[in-house]
Parts: structure tokens; sequence; C-alpha cells
């Protein structure tokens, strides 16, 4: 089982796996919101290689990179687990894909980003569903974790990205190949989609 998964994750079908982080159609979702924040200073949290960094500053944003490990020149170190060294109300747009499900305690890590985001400014975030329909079949054989990665330590459900971004907007896609459009029935995302794209506006 652990060898099919492992041939599965390599395989060029959209399944939010690592091997499609440039071009998956969660993050592509996502991106395609940024361009309604009005405002252009953002903060990307979890930059790793900086590739959305890049993505942001070419549609005209101010990008303030940051992680706690990155290749990136332009990274600064900061832990999404801890108060982020920011002032209140500096950033139009926190844009983090595929982080909150390793830290420690989300619900802080959410009030961080919502303290230094301005009034009327968004959260554009991305994160594995765990109750996608394969989750719920597999996992029946084999762990969440190793469904997913060893390193992850949060497995959301829709309830919980409901609790975290209350009033906030939840997409997901399907199919997972080809021709792939956004979903915004929460009953079709919770079983179709393999990510959360979550849209929250700081009113």
């Amino acid at each position: 089982m652990f060898k099919f998964i492992k041939i599965f994750k390599k395989l060029p079908i959209d399944f939010n796996q690592y091997e499609m982080r440039e071009k998956t159609k969660g993050k592509l979702i996502a991106f395609s919101l940024a361009g309604e924040v009005e405002g252009k200073s953002a903060l990307d949290i979890g930059c790793r290689d900086g590739y959305w960094s890049r993505k942001l500053e070419e549609i005209g944003y101010e990008v303030t990179a940051v992680d706690i490990d990155s290749n990136y020149s332009k990274c600064q170190f900061a832990d999404a687990n801890k108060k982020l060294p920011f002032n209140d109300s500096t950033f139009d747009l926190i844009w983090s894909t595929e982080v909150l499900e390793h830290l420690e305690n989300p619900s802080f890590s959410v009030s961080e980003m919502q303290r230094v985001l301005k009034p009327g400014g968004k959260i554009l975030l991305t994160t594995p569903n765990s109750n996608v329909w394969l989750f719920r079949f597999l996992k029946t054989f084999v762990p969440i974790q190793k469904l997913q990665s060893e390193h992850h330590k949060q497995f959301f459900f829709i309830e919980d990205m409901k609790t975290l971004f209350p009033g906030g907007k939840i997409f997901g896609f399907f199919p997972y190949a080809v021709f792939k459009f956004k979903i915004s029935r929460h009953g079709l995302i919770d079983w179709l989609s393999p990510v959360f794209v979550v849209y929250y506006d700081k009113n």
C-alpha cells in the first residue's frame, strides 16, 4: 500500500500533492483571488523557495516573505507558531499556502494573521482536505499521516475551516486532471476537493 501511495503522488494528477505545488488548481484559484485585493502590501507566510512571492510581485505586490527555513534570498526568518514580528494592521494581503497543517496551534496562528492584517485586508490560504473521498477510503488501511505527510500536525475537515475563518469563503476544485473547475458548495468541497482554499475578509 505504501508503495502505491508513493507512485500515486508522482502521477501527473492534480491531487494537491507536493509534486504539483506550482500548478495545482487550488493555488491557482487562490492566486486568481489575489488580484481582487485592494492595496498592495503582502505577507507570504511559509514562502519556501519564493515562487508565490515572486508571482505576487509580478501582479504588483510589495511582498514580505517569511519562513523558518528557506533558500529564497528575500526570505526573512519568522516562526508562524509564534507571535509574528510585525505591527498590527501592516498588510493588505496574507498569503499562506500549505502551511496551516504544519502548525502547532492553528487558532493562535490565524489570530496572528488577523492581527497584522489591515482592516479590509484579505487572507488567502490553502490547506489539505483530510476528508476528501480518497482519504476516507484509504485511511481505513493507511494512517492519514502516510497519505499526506509525516510532517503534518493538523488534519482539517471543512468544519474546522468554518471555525477558524468565520464568515470566510471556502472554495475547492474538481476534477483532478485535464479540465478543472472551482467549486464553492461546501458539501461538494468536503467530498471532492483535495484542498481547501480560504478567502477571508477582515471587516
